[in-house]
């Protein structure tokens, strides 16, 4: 099971759940803000740490579980895999794995984890690879075989959808009004906030799109996209 920023968009190793979304585009590299994953709250330097190797250990506490072993996170730096989630006592916490964490000392880490509410977790992960949509978004050489794949999971986000077909109009809308906040798109477009992040979320795992600070723009792939649901009238 693959989560993204997005879906489960990474300030500290003892944060609480929240779902937001965290751009993957290069200008997260200069933003400081902390990417929020499946209730990790992983500050940018953290995220940093995963990827050159210097934390392998997250602990949070936790009313019951977010990540499951197995399971990988997209995020700022790439893509996180998770290799296990384990509960354990608040007290078994070992001077290796303060270390691990990035903290001093076991007592240092527990103090952390404190003033939280649920079941103490150790989560052991490390930096998978880059996020594979970085490359699927510049690819815009696209075949006849490919464009009518895109095109036919777009339709059934459509068919999927309460209110309709949206894909299309949310291409456009991007196209149009590129680094648009997307409070202001949504009003735009007549639809809530949260809706519309999670509506790009799912075009941008097409590769169709990219994150920005403020808003969003459609990838090269994205372009290429549209024009061809355009062309099929």
């Amino acid at each position: 099971m693959t989560l993204d920023a997005e879906e489960v968009a990474a300030g500290t190793m003892s944060s609480q759940v929240t779902i937001v979304e965290e751009p993957t585009g290069d200008t997260v590299s200069r933003n400081p803000t902390p990417a929020r994953l499946a209730g990790m709250l992983l500050k940018r330097t953290e995220l940093e740490a995963i990827r050159d190797g210097r934390v392998s250990l997250v602990f949070r506490r936790w009313r019951r579980p977010t990540v499951k072993a197995g399971g990988s996170l997209k995020t700022a730096v790439g893509v996180l895999a998770i290799d296990r989630v384990d509960r354990i006592a608040l007290a078994a916490i070992t001077a290796r794995d303060a270390r691990a964490a990035g903290h001093d000392s076991p007592a240092a880490l527990r103090k952390t984890l404190a003033a939280r509410v649920g079941d103490v977790y150790r989560i052991a992960l490390h930096h998978h690879g880059p996020d594979p949509r970085l490359r699927l978004r510049e690819e815009d050489d696209l075949d006849d075989a490919t464009l009518q794949g895109i095109a036919d999971k777009l339709a059934r986000l459509d068919a999927a959808a309460r209110s309709g077909a949206w894909t299309r109009k949310v291409l456009g809308t991007l196209e149009r009004h590129p680094h648009v906040a997307a409070a202001v798109l949504a009003e735009r477009i007549g639809l809530e906030r949260d809706r519309l992040k999670t509506d790009i979320r799912k075009l941008k795992n097409l590769g169709l799109t990219i994150s920005h600070h403020p808003g969003y723009e459609l990838s090269p792939r994205g372009k290429v996209v549209l024009q061809h649901l355009r062309d099929k009238g």
